[in-house]
């Protein structure tokens, strides 16, 4: 993130530097539940978001940094390592949404404590 000038828009902890309010902050990504105030915060959307956000927003603010689909992962990846240990425990037994159970389809239930 910081080699692309992220920091130069956003607020970013761990990030040297990054610390413009121009954008919005990404501190606790994990936390939010959408992306530009309108898609879901999924990992799919957000590597889309990141590759081509003009694609999915035209006219946004966010331009294209040219990322590879690699570059968008790992980026997308560090961002939902923000603020995920403070998310709230979810009480099992409820259903998972599309893609929380992380690479695999399977449990589809919240495991019980």
């Amino acid at each position: 993130m910081h080699g692309y000038g992220c920091g130069a828009c956003h607020v970013i902890p761990g990030i040297r530097g990054a610390n413009s309010w121009a954008g919005p902050p990404l501190n606790e990504w994990a936390r939010r539940g959408y992306i530009a105030g309108r898609f879901p915060n999924s990992p799919d959307v957000l590597v889309a978001w990141l590759r081509d956000p003009q694609a999915l927003s035209p006219g946004s603010a966010m331009p294209n940094l040219g990322l590879t689909e690699t570059e968008a992962r790992d980026a997308a990846a560090f961002l939902f390592t923000l603020g995920a240990s403070r998310l709230p425990p979810v009480p099992a037994g409820l259903p998972l949404g599309p893609k929380e159970a992380g690479p695999r389809e399977e449990p589809r239930i919240r495991p019980r404590g």
